[in-house]
């Protein structure tokens, strides 16, 4: 009788030791999973991968055939394409341009949701960059700062090469998704808002899932903030979370980076985040309801240039607080999948397609207006 109570004893124990295991695994699974991210060597021993060669068709995820002498049926304007996060991290601060597994994510999901938007209204133009890794946007360490900041030169290199080589004197949008958002508004504030003549064609800007502080936006800028649907060369920023999730929110602008005046990502630190509705085309906490929402489209898997299909008033969006906060899409196409990794990255999919596709053409053509208005 002692040795089988015993023998109940030890298994009841061992049960409960699993359950244990079983129970911190699933409370600390972000920490571990964050931890299995870290590249594990500071950053200034790190050597990064090679700089890209923007002269060269392997440096650009979308250059435009005849790039140099756009073609008589070539659109009017241009757009210069910055990509969110695709690279998880674990080897590398940043990632190599020739990362396989973080370009088959950019050309399948990245490029047909949030740069194929853009497709109707100008040539695009996407550069590979040294991306900063996934890791990076889930710790506020400086080596994970320093990354960010580093893939800034990337992106300034190429866009220096844009305008020497294929930019000529035509208007162009900026689009910059989340992590390539963050580096676009750094292209505003280092090179754009300062040149008067860039500051001339830059039709309009768009700082998609991106927080960036409204006072860099106001009305006295170089770059304001939209005020209007036929407002030309401003900018349309907003960070999107679940109307119904707070945590999500507050945690959003507490964990923010943006860029200060000094070249230096820091916390928002309470100052008010700049957000533009994309279905009323204004910087207001006015309410827009599913009514005015143009079309969702889930475009994952579709070749570039294919138009996705589009599904009418999916969701309502608010900004409020900084945040523009969207209700819960109508169709299950509009849900998050794929692994812990992929739900910390951007959504595969973009509730606003039809809206900032007809947003950026009615800018294009309200800066055209306004230069014939010159002439």
């Amino acid at each position: 009788m002692a040795g089988w109570r015993l023998r109940w004893g030890l298994l009841a124990l061992g049960v409960l030791i699993v359950a244990l295991m079983g129970a911190a695994a699933f409370i600390w699974r972000d920490d571990i999973l964050r931890t299995g991210l870290d590249p594990k060597v500071p950053y200034q021993t790190y050597n990064p991968p090679p700089a890209p060669n923007y002269a060269t068709s392997d440096a650009w995820a979308l250059l435009p055939a005849r790039a140099q002498t756009p073609s008589a049926d070539a659109p009017p304007a241009d757009i210069f394409f910055l990509h969110p996060t695709t690279y998880d991290g674990g080897g590398d601060w940043n990632a190599p341009i020739s990362k396989a597994q973080s370009n088959a994510l950019l050309a399948t999901v990245m490029l047909p949701n949030y740069a194929g938007p853009f497709e109707r209204v100008g040539r695009v133009f996407a550069p590979r960059y040294r991306q900063a890794s996934l890791y990076t946007r889930l710790t506020l360490r400086e080596d994970a700062r320093e990354a960010r900041r580093f893939a800034y030169q990337d992106v300034r290199a190429a866009f220096h090469r844009y305008l020497a080589a294929y930019g000529g004197q035509r208007p162009f949008i900026l689009v910059g998704v989340e992590q390539g958002g963050e580096l676009a508004a750094r292209l505003i504030e280092e090179e754009i808002a300062p040149d008067p003549a860039l500051q001339g064609r830059l039709a309009a800007a768009y700082l998609l899932q991106t927080v960036t502080p409204a006072y860099l936006y106001g009305p006295g800028s170089l770059a304001p903030a939209c005020q209007m649907k036929r407002q030309a060369g401003c900018v349309v920023a907003y960070a999107a979370v679940s109307a119904s999730d707070r945590e999500a929110q507050r945690l959003l602008l507490e964990r923010a980076l943006v860029w200060n005046g000094a070249g230096d990502l820091v916390n928002l630190n309470g100052q008010p985040a700049l957000c533009v509705n994309p279905l009323l085309g204004a910087q207001t906490e006015e309410a827009a309801s599913e009514r005015l929402n143009l079309g969702a489209a889930n475009a994952t898997g579709l070749e570039w240039g294919v138009r996705p299909a589009f599904l009418k008033r999916q969701a309502a969006a608010q900004c409020q607080g900084g945040v523009l906060k969207v209700s819960k899409p109508r169709s299950d196409a509009f849900k998050a999948v794929g692994g812990w990794a992929d739900r910390k990255k951007v959504s595969g999919y973009n509730l606003f397609y039809a809206d900032l596709e007809a947003d950026a053409q009615t800018r294009l053509k309200a800066w055209r207006s306004a230069r014939l208005a010159q002439r």
